[in-house]
């Protein structure tokens, strides 16, 4: 097995437990763990296409309720993780889990629009799954989905900042990790939460000036502008970039 593959896998599981090892309060009700119900996709997906350096590492914030809350995979809509990325593996169950949020994995029939954009728009350039991660990884910065009494989606910029940064502590040593063993030349935010991450940690390593961080646009529907054109904004800005030919 390719040496960049084990020590992403060991990383990903330092990143587990340490998360696992949290406390929230406040707003937070529940906290989803796919790395944990979800390791043997999630792990499935690293030992397929985290083998090699990368030319380009692309960040996302943490997972969405109907993507890598179902299948562990980052932007891990349903049909592409299925059919595109061709992720196999068992999905479990978190250890609570809110009525309004279940965890239903395969069977799942909701779509999650930021996963189906981002990668509708990697097989529209690359074909294939495996054409696109020969020079790419796509990562999520936090491994946890938290989530209000209601269901509603709490993102981790809304945390306390006393939880938010014991959060940023452990991610930001995953991320390092994840930098160092792909040696990316590009960090690409996918929106500017990711971007600013990636700033902030790149910052702390010996050669950061090798480093061209950028982002994209978010795909969420959350987002205004996303819902006019993404793929072709989006395709603008790693042309402009230099990411993109």
């Amino acid at each position: 097995m390719d040496s960049s593959i084990n020590e992403i896998l060991n990383t990903s599981r330092t990143l587990a437990h340490a998360a696992d090892n949290l406390k929230f309060g406040g707003k937070v009700n529940h906290i989803y763990n796919p790395l944990r119900y979800a390791a043997e996709t999630h792990e499935y997906y690293i030992r397929r296409y985290a083998s090699g350096k990368k030319r380009a590492l692309f960040l996302g914030m943490n997972p969405g309720p109907w993507g890598m809350a179902q299948t562990g995979i980052p932007f891990g809509e349903i049909s592409y993780t299925r059919d595109w990325l061709k992720i196999e593996g068992n999905i479990h169950q978190p250890k609570t889990s809110h009525p309004k949020r279940p965890v239903q994995g395969w069977e799942c029939r909701r779509s999650e629009v930021s996963g189906r954009r981002l990668w509708g728009l990697m097989e529209t350039r690359f074909g294939n799954a495996d054409n696109f991660f020969k020079d790419n990884y796509v990562e999520n910065y936090c491994p946890l989905i938290f989530m209000e009494e209601t269901g509603k989606n709490l993102t981790p910029d809304e945390l306390s900042p006393g939880e938010r940064d014991l959060l940023t502590h452990i991610c930001d040593i995953h991320l390092k990790k994840v930098i160092l063993i792909l040696e990316p030349e590009y960090l690409v935010g996918i929106g500017k939460y990711a971007e600013k991450n990636l700033k902030r940690v790149a910052a702390s390593l010996e050669k950061k000036d090798r480093y061209t961080i950028t982002s994209i646009l978010h795909p969420s529907p959350a987002n205004p502008h996303a819902n006019r054109g993404w793929a072709d904004a989006v395709t603008q800005q790693l042309i402009e970039q230099g990411i993109w030919s």
